[in-house]
């Protein structure tokens, strides 16, 4: 039997979530003859419709057509096995495999519109509960969303996030850059992490000539208003990139003295893997998630204490063998993260389920 991606993703713009998935895309279609991938019709990333040999099916978008559309047209054909990377899934199609990477909406509700709030407190826990597995992307989230849904850990295996080829050493001069990529959700704390670079230049007469670089966009439709934007108030020395290719990050990656990601949550991190991979020293959260993945390759700072975060950046900028010490451990750090074994993992996974199920039947 075939196995199926539900491709929402290929309409979405790319955050952790749409990364994981289009990675993981890539390499099923590399790795397993008997998968396809289906989508609706409001693509916007066409060169991977091309790659993946993606399905336009149905008339609707959204939610509409992935609980409505999706799963007719997968009783149509035999009711495959389908493969959800992206959080959600059809609520009345059980032949499934979910992926949850967080939970943060549950843990910061004001952050997030009503609607959104109400509708993922709804239905997640319902599709984690009628799937047939649940993929997360860490031990802290597989805990995290096992003890919050009330949903046995067995059912649970962690996927972890890997670095994409194109991030890596490009032996860039480097600039005086502070950089983080995030979206501008509030637990991504950014707020927090600007009023500490404002700090650092008004305290320290070597930061005047540094600049903030923030890759991120806010979705005024999904998260509340978090005044970034108005804390910029048109300084010069804070820059807000909107999105950008991935060549133009690995660029950002290798010309910045420091990457900081002062998160009050994560389920997991690519950021800072991919900063690791680039050479560029990486200051993160002192939170669960960040420590599994990071380990040594990281320097610590509370979210919640700016004066910290203002800290650890002088420190990791000024302390050169601290420096050093941090791109080495992190280019070895990084080594463990592979989109190709995390895709191993899972076909193994996807065959256990199919041969139960082939035994069953």
């Amino acid at each position: 039997m075939k196995i199926v991606v539900n491709s929402r993703f290929l309409t979405q713009k790319i955050t952790g979530s749409q990364r994981f998935a289009i990675e993981i895309a890539k390499q099923l279609k590399r790795f397993m003859q008997d998968v396809f991938f289906v989508t609706p019709k409001n693509i916007i990333h066409k060169n991977l419709v091309q790659k993946l040999n993606a399905k336009i099916i149905g008339t609707t978008t959204g939610h509409l057509w992935e609980q409505i559309e999706l799963p007719l047209y997968l009783k149509k054909i035999g009711s495959p096995l389908l493969i959800n990377l992206v959080n959600t899934a059809p609520l009345i199609y059980k032949n499934k495999l979910i992926t949850i990477h967080d939970i943060r909406w549950k843990h910061f509700p004001d952050s997030v519109s009503k609607i959104f709030y109400l509708y993922y407190n709804f239905l997640i826990p319902k599709i984690a509960r009628n799937s047939l597995h649940i993929f997360t992307v860490s031990n802290f989230s597989k805990k995290d969303i096992a003890a919050n849904l009330k949903i046995p850990e067995y059912k649970f295996s962690v996927l972890y996030n890997g670095v994409s080829n194109c991030f890596k050493c490009l032996n860039l001069e480097k600039q005086k850059i502070i950089l983080s990529v995030a979206t501008l959700h509030p637990c991504k704390n950014i707020k927090s992490l600007i009023k500490a670079f404002i700090s650092l230049k008004a305290n320290y007469k070597e930061f005047q000539g540094y600049k903030l670089v923030l890759v991120g966009e806010i979705n005024s439709r999904i998260f509340k208003n978090s005044h970034v934007i108005s804390l910029i108030n048109n300084r010069k020395d804070i820059e807000l990139t909107g999105h950008i290719s991935d060549r133009q990050l690995v660029i950002l990656y290798n010309k910045a003295e420091v990457f900081v990601l002062p998160s009050k949550f994560e389920g997991f991190g690519i950021p800072p893997i991919e900063a690791m991979a680039c050479g560029c020293p990486v200051v993160v959260s002192n939170i669960p998630a960040l420590r599994e993945v990071c380990e040594d390759g990281a320097y610590y700072v509370d979210p919640y204490n700016i004066n910290s975060i203002a800290q650890g950046i002088y420190k990791v900028l000024t302390d050169e063998n601290l420096k050093k010490s941090l791109i080495v451990n992190g280019l070895k750090r990084v080594k463990l993260f592979s989109w190709e074994n995390t895709v191993k993992k899972l076909i193994k996974i996807i065959n256990e389920i199919r041969d139960e199920n082939s035994y069953n039947s």
